[in-house]
């Protein structure tokens, strides 16, 4: 009877053993077939993040090379072309024109191809343009080849702010501080580099612009998988939740139209600072290299404070204050150009080079203002396409005064002027409100 229920005791649990063990191996086999797929997406998503990275900080060091190394050898490229003040000053506005013409479709190309190949297409177009136009020979070609190039800096643009707030919604001020740092970097580096490498490379003009077809280039490799993966962006985009953006109408909303006036008054400002500074101080009888090196310290101002202000910016519920130090800086800048431009040379670039920063704010606010990485590219592509617009007449304007005059004070003079307006409406788009609240039907 003992041994019966020893028996008993003992079988008992036999049955349950065996039915446990199944249970347990049920319960876990899924979590062990799944950890795999599970795992793959976040991996595949960290590798293309830092691929991102790569593509954003390469894509920015090449969005302004085209116009400060033109800018470095402007008078060398007039006397090669035969160009006069006029059409030199229309040369400074192809840029612009070529924003606000090609960066309103990059929305549309970025729903149909996605931004990462349309990023692609941009840096193949820009290596194009910069290889081409040195050579091609006459006005109207370089004219044309250059607008290649800035066809693809143009969507790039527009898409740099869509692709961080749509992988970064986290990070936007400090990855707009990232690519703002690296476009300041590239665009210094044009204007510091351009003279000596001419220099180097025999004295002409041409390869001296050439040269920087090779850094675009390399732009292009790490856009390459977005480009034969077409799916790979939807399948493994950080979760995010977005609203839809039918029914947003952004021409709807006083902020976005802020906006675009800021951005067009800063770009008027700082395409005028990169076709004619140069040109100013050496007018003033600083020698050629010293002048693109003036250059370049502006534009390596920057770099630093591109890292900076949107960060300090994405901090602050309203940015109207960075706004009217920068143009404080920038009223400045243009006073020492007038009154002693050779004497105060430095402090003048310096002073200018801080001005210039509100082009990373601007791009800033545009991912601010805007709630969803769909609002986000309406508003980058209204805000610049408009505000590119609306700085087009200023290099020409400068360039026909200048010619016109015999002088800088009058062109000097009207980039003092339209400092006023970007100040204000610099403060009104830096209010708390987003678009999507202004314009939504």
């Amino acid at each position: 009877m003992a041994r019966e229920e020893t028996r008993t005791t003992t079988r008992t649990p036999t049955p349950t053993a065996p039915t446990t063990a199944p249970l347990t191996e049920r319960s876990s086999q899924p979590s062990t077939s799944h950890a795999p797929r599970a795992g793959a997406p976040s991996a595949t998503r960290a590798w293309v993040t830092r691929l991102l990275v790569i593509g954003i900080v390469l894509s920015a060091l090449n969005l302004r090379p085209a116009i400060t190394s033109l800018g470095a050898l402007l008078e060398e490229v007039r006397d090669g072309l035969g160009m006069s003040g006029s059409v030199a000053g229309l040369l400074t506005s192809v840029p612009p024109l070529c924003f606000a013409v090609f960066g309103v479709t990059a929305p549309r190309l970025a729903r149909r191809f996605g931004p990462g190949a349309v990023v692609c297409a941009g840096m193949v177009a820009i290596t194009a343009g910069l290889l081409i136009r040195p050579y091609v020979g006459g006005t109207a070609g370089f004219l044309a080849a250059s607008a290649l190039a800035l066809m693809g800096i143009a969507v790039s643009n527009v898409l740099m702010p869509v692709i961080v707030k749509r992988w970064f919604p986290d990070r936007v001020g400090s990855m707009t501080g990232l690519y703002s740092m690296a476009l300041a970097l590239g665009t210094s580096a044009a204007a510091a580099v351009t003279v000596p490498l001419t220099q180097a490379l025999g004295g002409s003009w041409q390869p001296g612009l050439a040269v920087w077809a090779a850094l675009a280039a390399l732009a292009v490799v790490p856009w390459v998988p977005f480009v034969r993966q077409r799916g790979a962006e939807a399948a493994t985009r950080a979760p995010a939740r977005e609203e839809p953006s039918a029914g947003l109408r952004v021409t709807r909303s006083r902020t976005a139209w802020a906006l675009a006036v800021f951005f067009g008054l800063q770009a008027t400002a700082a395409y005028i600072t990169m076709g004619w500074m140069a040109q100013i101080f050496r007018d003033a009888g600083v020698p050629a290299g010293t002048a693109g090196l003036l250059l370049a310290v502006t534009m390596v101002m920057g770099v630093p404070l591109a890292f900076v202000i949107p960060r300090v910016a994405a901090r602050l519920p309203h940015q109207g204050p960075i706004v009217l130090v920068l143009g404080v800086c920038g009223l400045a800048g243009y006073a020492g150009l007038y009154l002693a431009p050779a004497g105060g040379a430095w402090a003048w670039a310096v002073l200018l080079g801080v001005a210039n920063c509100a082009f990373p704010l601007a791009l800033t606010m545009v991912g601010m203002r805007a709630r969803t990485g769909a609002g986000v590219a309406q508003l980058s592509a209204f805000a610049q396409s408009a505000g590119y617009l609306i700085s087009i007449p200023g290099p020409l304007l400068v360039g026909v005064l200048y010619q016109h005059s015999g002088g800088w004070g009058l062109p000097i003079a009207l980039m003092s002027a339209l400092m006023v307006p970007q100040m204000v409406v610099g403060v009104l788009a830096g209010r708390d409100r987003t678009v999507e609240d202004e314009a939504r039907r």
